[in-house]
């Protein structure tokens, strides 16, 4: 399907940048809405972390899932994770977990920490995919890093991002800062992204805004849906 109508109310730019919107070459990358970022016993709460911000994201995530999913629109789900192993897990991400007390692989509440297969690291409830939805583990921060997404997106011929999950100002700023450089145009809703804290949500929606869309736009899943639904 393709339509000119746009996205007029992101910032700071009317998304998609090139003014056509065709929604074969758009993805929805959901990032990491898991256990272990968005319960308090999970990976983020052991790091010390507050998930009340993170936690904001979920129900205006969970909508917005629930109302995409009637348009034909890919969409991706990214999980930070570690083969059981650790054999992906890098010296200075294992021994900065360590030094916070929440060791990648110990054992917590709600299994090893973000480890495969474990409760703590699949996805929060109302988060899971359905039938024909990928999945792509990543060991990092960015869902680029080590994993085949950047070859999904080329073969599926996405130009357009829209970009949700947790934490903001990490994973997904990471990944929207990678899909960027790789050309993609990117959306991030900033109703259904959360960060340890309101101030670092709100810099990475300031820092967007520099240089005309450095990184991309931002909106909310409201305007994104009016335009959406608009489209049928």
């Amino acid at each position: 399907m393709n339509s000119l109508a746009l996205v007029i109310n992101s910032k700071p730019y009317a998304w998609p940048l090139n003014g056509n919107w065709d929604l074969a070459s758009t993805a929805i990358i959901v990032i990491d809405m898991q256990r272990d970022f968005l319960d308090p016993t999970g990976y983020f709460g052991s790091l010390g972390e507050n998930t009340t911000h993170t936690q904001t994201a979920i129900e205006p995530a969970k909508k917005f899932l629930q109302e995409i999913r009637q348009h034909d629109l890919i969409v991706i789900h990214t999980r930070e994770s570690h083969r059981p192993e650790l054999v992906d897990l890098n010296e200075n991400k294992r021994l900065k977990a360590e030094r916070q007390g929440a060791a990648v692989g110990s054992l917590g509440p709600l299994g090893r920490l973000l480890v495969r297969g474990e409760l703590g690291c699949d996805f929060y409830s109302g988060f899971e995919p359905v039938e024909g939805e990928i999945v792509v583990d990543k060991p990092g921060n960015s869902a680029f890093y080590a994993t085949d997404l950047e070859h999904i997106l080329r073969v599926k011929r996405i130009k357009q991002i829209v970009l949700l999950g947790v934490t903001t100002d990490v994973c997904v700023s990471s990944t929207m800062r990678d899909a960027n450089d790789r050309g993609f145009d990117c959306l991030l809703l900033q109703d259904c992204c959360g960060a340890a804290t309101e101030q670092l949500h709100i810099g990475v929606l300031e820092s967007i805004e520099r240089e005309g869309g450095v990184f991309g736009a931002y909106s909310n899943s409201v305007d994104f849906l009016s335009v959406l639904n608009y489209l049928g």
